[in-house]
């Protein structure tokens, strides 16, 4: 048998694969990164970018804040064209009940260390001008500020760029049909041999790992021409948390980043079971009326840009970092997974590759790591 030619092979060089690069091979392991197209490319490039502290349970908070102090920490290795700016979020409360959903998030981030501000109506028009409703006035809303943007392809050519600085091999144009039992075959370079397989292959992760609790999510973007300061922080409604919450339904929200171009970016939507690669017009109109009830003059920006990406979700709408199928008949004990990170995977990408390598290294962490780990999911949750 080929003795392995590698520590790790990583397939895929999206912002995940690239953040796993960079920490593998940073900590001496040698690393080979298998990438059927373009750095960055894939759901990367259909991310906002968005580097938040999320609350939806105990283990997505301390994995998005966790990541989101590792991209603090990286903030001042990171050239111009990652475009790192911490602009903070704001959750906006349409009206009193999601008022209470901010004092709710307020004591529950005040309580774990977060700095946040509740904003009032007057104050978050003075910080948000352009935020006015067409039928009643906002209630209010809760400033994260803390949280950051930046652009996604070109933090994920950055982190690849630090691998190969350190040594990793990074192959474009290569295909994987098959990975397991520390071999990966390829359409270029036949069969790779490694110590361990990563697999950060994103919504496409299930097709090299068969019976992975993952599913494709499509979701759309549209990017205007430059239009400095109509948006100062990330504008999200709290409603986006109530249609994150569905595992089956489409859904669309108000969700508008400012980009230092002067550009807006505008999201989001959520459908399954659509897996063309073409954007759904209908999905895209309903889309962008929700940010025009938040925004009205939004109808007035010139839209340069309209594309979509996959996203892979998983039920539990927690990532799978770590080995797959410890324990089980099938075991190999030489694959493990960096997936299933949906809407979250620009933020948390640096604390699953931090997660990852202390797992193949035998490193404590600085978080549990039991919540991501593969094997809580014994068996397929999707039908």
């Amino acid at each position: 048998m080929t003795a392995p030619a590698y520590d790790v092979a990583i397939i895929g060089a999206g912002i995940v694969g690239a953040a796993c690069a960079r920490e593998f091979a940073r900590s001496g392991m040698s690393v080979v990164v298998l990438e059927r197209d373009c750095i960055g490319g894939g759901a990367t490039a259909a991310g906002m970018g968005h580097i938040v502290a999320m609350d939806d349970s105990e283990a997505q908070f301390a994995l998005t804040r966790y990541s989101r102090q590792l991209w603090q920490e990286l903030r001042p290795e990171l050239p111009g064209d990652v475009e790192y700016e911490q602009r903070g979020t704001i959750w906006v409360a349409a009206d009193e009940e999601e008022m209470a959903e901010v004092e709710r998030k307020h004591a529950w981030y005040s309580a774990r260390g977060v700095a946040t501000r509740i904003l009032n109506s007057v104050e978050l028009k003075r910080e948000e001008p352009n935020l006015r409703p067409v039928r009643k006035d906002i209630a209010g809303g809760l400033l994260v500020p803390e949280d950051a943007v930046i652009f996604p392809p070109c933090a994920a050519r950055f982190l690849i760029d630090e691998a190969r600085t350190h040594g990793a091999e990074v192959i474009l144009g290569c295909a994987v049909t098959a990975a397991g039992n520390g071999r990966v075959q390829t359409n270029r370079k036949g069969e790779i041999a490694a110590r361990a397989i990563v697999n950060a292959a994103g919504a496409d992760s299930p097709f090299l790992t068969p019976g992975l609790s993952v599913k494709k999510r499509k979701g759309h973007l549209v990017i205007t021409d430059r239009y400095p300061v109509f948006v100062r922080h990330q504008l999200v409604e709290l409603g986006y948390l109530k249609s994150a919450h569905s595992s089956t339904t489409d859904s669309v929200a108000f969700n508008v980043q400012p980009r230092c171009t002067g550009q807006v970016l505008i999201g989001s939507s959520r459908q399954y079971e659509a897996e063309h690669n073409e954007v759904d017009r209908i999905v895209l109109a309903r889309m962008i009326q929700r940010a025009q009830e938040y925004m009205p003059a939004i109808a007035d920006l010139a839209a340069l840009r309209t594309w979509m990406g996959f996203r892979a979700a998983t039920p539990d709408k927690l990532p799978l970092i770590g080995p797959h199928q410890i324990g089980s008949p099938h075991e190999d004990k030489t694959m493990f997974l960096a997936t299933g990170h949906e809407g979250l995977g620009i933020t948390t990408s640096l604390g699953t590759a931090r997660l990852l390598a202390d797992q193949l290294l035998n490193r404590k962490s600085e978080i549990p790591i039991e919540p991501y780990l593969p094997a809580r999911q014994s068996e397929p949750a999707y039908a």
